[in-house]
């Protein structure tokens, strides 16, 4: 697990829309789009890609979420190494079609594994020249929901419908790149659509540069972000 790994523990900020979240999260960056959620004795692994020192950390995956076939979301080898017998892996078709093994849930579709609620939350792009990067209908985002606590992974997408009619969303993972996904003008204007208490900014490294976060910042007015270290 690398040195700049940081643990981000969520606890009394976080509230749905009536209720005190009564779930505790711990999540942990690996690097770019790959992270670790653990929830109570569950432990997730999101788009696991990279060494699998960087995970030697962590107990085994109880579930691995896996948002799209791209190389910085999907290795097969690396999730073959990491799977345990007993690990359960969800991703949308292709990826499924890839790993040879695994879950289907394509956009819309929803299921329940160690006591957690996945509903997969289309992503896809919208802008022209980017539609080839993410096509609609292939690549899932994800809702996960437990014990009233909600928390959003994007995925690759723009700022679409789908994502800006959230509702009751606590923790919410928004990429922000160019120019295979969106500018931190159109994730900023997302999250002040659905307004989840806390948002955490990820998948920010493009071409050429990486996103200015701190800016993103600025222009989110509702919710609390939390930068972190993913590069």
């Amino acid at each position: 697990m690398k040195t700049f790994s940081s643990i981000l523990t969520l606890i009394t900020m976080l509230f749905s829309s009536n209720t005190l979240a009564k779930e505790l999260f711990t999540f942990t960056p690996i690097q770019h789009a790959t992270f670790v959620l653990q929830s109570g004795d569950v432990t997730i692994y999101v788009d696991p890609v990279g060494e699998a020192a960087a995970f030697a950390g962590f107990p085994p995956p109880d579930l691995i979420l896996i948002t799209h076939i791209h190389r910085d979301h999907l290795a097969p080898e690396l999730v073959t190494t990491l799977k345990q017998d007993n690990s359960r892996i969800f991703g949308p078709p292709t990826v499924i079609e890839q790993l040879g093994y695994g879950m289907v849930l394509k956009n819309g579709e929803t299921t329940e594994a160690a006591g957690i609620k996945i509903e997969t939350i289309p992503a896809y792009n919208t802008t022209s020249e980017r539609l080839d990067f993410h096509p609609r209908g292939r690549d899932n985002g994800y809702v996960l929901s437990k014990d009233g606590v909600q928390l959003y992974i994007s995925g690759d997408t723009e700022d679409i419908q789908e994502m800006r009619q959230l509702q009751n969303i606590d923790i919410a993972f928004v990429c922000i790149n160019l120019p295979f996904t969106m500018t931190i003008e159109q994730a900023a204007s997302a999250v002040n659509a659905f307004k989840p208490g806390i948002v955490i900014p990820y998948h920010y490294r493009g071409k050429p540069d990486m996103s200015d976060i701190d800016a993103f910042e600025r222009l989110v007015t509702d919710s609390k972000v939390h930068k972190q270290k993913w590069y």
